[in-house]
């Protein structure tokens, strides 16, 4: 019988669950309607690699467009790599049989960033967050809505809500009615995608407290997507700086904000609100726009916009450099 209480065997914190090895994804431009062509490739991921840790919270950070939602679909699954692997406990989940695929289905699930369209509006509460029992656990109705009735006491709602419908409930409340139906299996990692950033701001501080209070209990890991950097600075422990499909620097949370090194990273950081308002911060303008995935430049993909290219940054290939420990960034500067 499978267990209805949050899992006691515990992976030990820090251990490696999740893992991207060279992943990318590259979408077909075509031409023709009857015969088409394939005239070239969208790189909206082009080979990156990081790893998710038992107990701990991966923000992925970068402007619109740089391939943080494609990432997050492949790791959902969504969406199938043009290369590289996806490992999970060891095991490459593209690669492998279809119990392995499904065990990992269920031990990674999701919070979309709109609460409003995440949910079936069909469907009672207490029938929203049993369905992925329903569907995966062997166990009896009782057993259901004896663990739909602790979720819902979990993220900060009551036992009668599990009677209403969506669209009676608020924005935030919607946002932890997906919270408890993505722990509904108590999975070893959700992917929380925007998942703040559609709610007021008076909500926001509420839903990643109760974020970060069911990680403690239920010692899940998070992979965080996200533009606010005081979301991520709050939540995470680790930090990816993506640009243009490609991962210019991955550094432990505090060690990214106080000694950004990249400069798009610097740049990123220039750009987001002083945490205090007499707190005095550089001004980095980037000039330009960001180049097409379709076509990316030679090199390094940001020369172009960057204030402290030099003549190789536009013909070599930055190399993966470890600046400090667990803080590595691809850079000429370095």
């Amino acid at each position: 019988m499978t267990t209805l209480e949050p899992t006691t065997q515990m992976t030990p914190t820090g251990q490696v669950i999740l893992e991207a090895v060279n992943l990318k994804k590259y979408f077909p431009v075509t031409k023709g309607l009857l015969i088409s062509t394939i005239t070239g490739y969208i790189k909206a991921v082009d080979d990156i690699s990081f790893e998710l840790r038992a107990g701990e919270t991966l923000g992925i950070v970068g402007e619109s467009g740089c391939g943080k939602s494609t990432t997050a679909k492949m790791m959902l699954m969504l969406e199938q790599p043009t290369d590289g692997s996806i490992l999970f406990e060891g095991n490459d989940v593209h690669n492998s049989t279809a119990d392995v695929r499904k065990s990992y289905r269920s031990s990674v699930q999701a919070v979309f960033q709109d609460p409003w369209s995440s949910l079936n509006p069909r469907m009672r509460v207490k029938d929203i967050i049993a369905e992925p029992m329903v569907i995966n656990w062997d166990i009896t109705r009782a057993e259901q809505q004896e663990r739909v009735m602790k979720l819902l006491n979990d993220v900060g709602l009551n036992e009668y809500h599990s009677n209403l419908f969506p669209h009676e409930f608020s924005g935030g409340q919607r946002q932890r009615l997906a919270i408890a139906r993505a722990l509904a299996l108590n999975p070893r990692a959700i992917v929380l995608d925007e998942p703040v950033s559609a709610l007021d701001v008076s909500i926001r501080a509420q839903i990643m407290n109760l974020l970060k209070d069911l990680q403690a209990e239920y010692n899940v890991s998070y992979m965080l997507i996200a533009h606010d950097l005081a979301t991520v600075r709050y939540m995470c422990t680790w930090v990816a700086v993506m640009y243009l499909g490609q991962v210019v620097e991955l550094s432990p949370v505090q060690d990214l904000f106080e000694n950004p090194s990249h400069p798009y990273t610097k740049a990123l950081m220039s750009a987001a609100l002083p945490s205090h308002p007499d707190m005095e911060q550089e001004e980095i303008i980037l000039q330009g726009e960001v180049p097409s995935p379709l076509n990316p430049p030679s090199g390094c993909y940001f020369h172009p916009r960057c204030p402290a290219a030099m003549d190789r940054c536009a013909v070599d290939t930055p190399q993966l450099t470890e600046v400090s420990p667990g803080h590595t960034l691809t850079c000429h500067l370095f």
